[in-house]
């Protein structure tokens, strides 16, 4: 929340059924919803309500067999749903997936006819994870992961989203592996902003402290470092980036 005050931050998503979100979700009260928007973060993998933790692989394996059972998916979405009303006291401005599981076949079906039923006429937006083009050569496997994660149900959600009336950013950036350290984070801070345009969504996770049990840790500490720096500023006043909330650029856009 350090980011968001410091105007670096534009979105909180939150995972109710983590440990720290009832100690934690209080604190959402003093954010601004004009200046950063609090969304949910769509659980199935880690920390869910009702369900036991999926795999992630053999989650993306029986979504694309429709395998999944409906009913148990459905009661999960409506569970992390309340839960979020019931903290913040009013819907997510925004809707994405832990790991994206928001865009998995029989995933994206129960959830987008939840958010109709709840949220009509006002509804969130939606993560898109369709990749942006980046000019700059980069390794393969920096350029696998965000073609996987698109592959893995982009375009099937921005069907389904546009045909029921839901706004989505343009493109996802952001993504990488989690490994280098605070100035290989700022470099590829500089190509995605380098290849940025309205309504991209610039993805991150970043956090001040070291949990012993979170593998991501020290990923999360150098993501912090770099957008809470000056070196950050300088990039996005270089590419005349405006950061505001993905909302007021979307209502812009679907308005004219």
């Amino acid at each position: 929340m350090l980011l968001a005050w410091q105007g670096r931050t534009q979105a909180i998503g939150c995972m109710v059924g983590a440990p720290a979100w009832g100690q934690w979700a209080p604190e959402l009260e003093e954010i601004d919803p004009r200046q950063t928007e609090i969304g949910l973060h769509l659980d199935l993998t880690q920390h869910p309500l009702l369900l036991q933790p999926q795999q992630l692989g053999p989650l993306i394996l029986r979504s694309w067999l429709r395998t999944l059972d409906r009913t148990s998916i459905r009661s999960e979405i409506r569970a992390q749903l309340d839960a979020f009303e019931q903290q913040t006291g009013r819907p997510p401005a925004y809707v994405d997936g832990h790991q994206h599981v928001h865009q998995f076949p029989v995933v994206r079906g129960e959830l987008l006819t939840e958010l109709q039923r709840r949220y009509a006429g006002n509804l969130p937006w939606l993560r898109n994870t369709a990749r942006a083009h980046i000019n700059t050569p980069m390794p393969w496997r920096q350029a696998f992961k965000p073609w996987t994660i698109e592959a893995l149900g982009s375009a099937a959600l921005t069907r389904q989203a546009q045909a029921q009336g839901f706004r989505q950013n343009a493109h996802l950036l952001g993504v990488h592996d989690f490994r280098g350290n605070e100035d290989s984070y700022l470099n590829w801070t500089r190509r995605w902003l380098g290849a940025c345009h309205s309504g991209d969504l610039l993805m991150c996770h970043p956090s001040l402290g070291i949990h012993p049990h979170d593998p991501l840790a020290p990923a999360r500490l150098h993501e912090y470092q770099v957008l809470s720096g000056s070196a950050f500023g300088e990039l996005v006043q270089e590419e005349a980036i405006r950061l505001e909330p993905l909302g007021q650029t979307l209502a812009q856009r679907f308005s004219i």
